[in-house]
């Protein structure tokens, strides 16, 4: 029998963004923009390569810029026709959502990221469906969600995306027990949230892509606070290890967290010099600053 598609995604955006106040005091961190597209725009690239035809919103109170973001603008498109600037309207097209394809369910409360999950419940139904977390922007010549519904349908079960991680940093991850190993798939024993450096049992770290059964809501449905007294979905998906199973993925491309302000910067420089547009002005810039500080030094 054939696996089921991934064609649902879940996007928990309801956190305040705390780490960029006070920008994040009137706009939404998702929809801050990493060279001239918002975060949000480059999580949903990403599941529309995945084949993602469903995409629901875990939104909470402050998000209308955000919502807002995915509807026409009739008057700008105008504009932009009239002016020939086909290039900018083409990019402006990528930004709307057809009618239906888009929902969004509050969270109210701050319970966690598995609260979050679990208040799509309703849409979800009962196939796989994918979660993106907006901060991790990842670089990669198949986007990384691709990769992994290409692995989920062979497998099945749950998968998380998975990379390594300096120790001293595990305590900020949900971090995997490993088992065996079978190309890019790794079979998973045990998941901890946030262990002390000296308790992790790898250093092999859970970052913002998954693909997750239905069965993980119901663990979340009667599941209690866990690490930072919030609902975790590390916690639901680990008690899913002996019943639809849990797999890792070692993805292929680069992670940046956006969600911290050096992650932010590093995506923005690495970003720019990946663009034809700006790659040599932007690399000259950089290399007269290291000069200064050289000369300073």
């Amino acid at each position: 029998m054939t696996k089921p598609s991934v064609t649902r995604a879940v996007f928990p955006v309801a956190g305040l963004g705390t780490r960029f106040l006070p920008a994040t005091k009137a706009v939404p961190k998702e929809i801050m923009t990493l060279i001239d597209r918002p975060l949000v725009q480059y999580a949903i690239d990403e599941a529309r390569a995945a084949g993602i035809e469903e995409f629901i919103f875990v939104t909470a109170r402050g998000k209308g810029a955000l919502e807002d973001y995915f509807d026409e603008a009739p008057a700008l498109a105008a504009a932009l026709r009239r002016q020939s600037k086909h290039e900018l309207l083409a990019g402006l097209k990528r930004t709307e959502m057809a009618s239906g394809a888009i929902a969004y369910v509050r969270q109210r409360e701050p319970l966690g990221l598995g609260h979050a999950v679990w208040c799509a419940r309703h849409l979800i139904g009962d196939e796989p469906f994918a979660v993106i977390l907006p901060d991790d922007v990842i670089a990669a010549e198949t986007p990384c969600l691709k990769q992994m519904v290409k692995a989920h349908a062979e497998i099945g079960g749950n998968l998380v995306a998975a990379m390594e991680v300096p120790r001293a940093q595990v305590s900020s991850h949900g971090i995997l027990d490993a088992g065996g190993v079978r190309g890019d798939v790794i079979r998973v024993r045990g998941m901890v949230e946030k262990p002390l450096p000296d308790a992790a049992p790898s250093t092999l770290a859970v970052i913002g892509r998954y693909i997750l059964t239905p069965e993980v809501l119901g663990r979340l449905g009667g599941q209690a606070a866990g690490a930072g007294d919030e609902i975790q979905l590390t916690d639901a998906i680990a008690a899913e290890i002996g019943g639809t199973g849990v797999h890792g993925f070692r993805f292929e491309g680069r992670r940046y967290d956006c969600g911290s302000k050096a992650g932010y910067l590093q995506a923005t420089v690495a970003f720019a010099l990946a663009r034809d547009d700006m790659k040599d002005e932007f690399a000259d810039f950089l290399n007269s600053i290291m000069e200064f500080r050289v000369a300073a030094e």
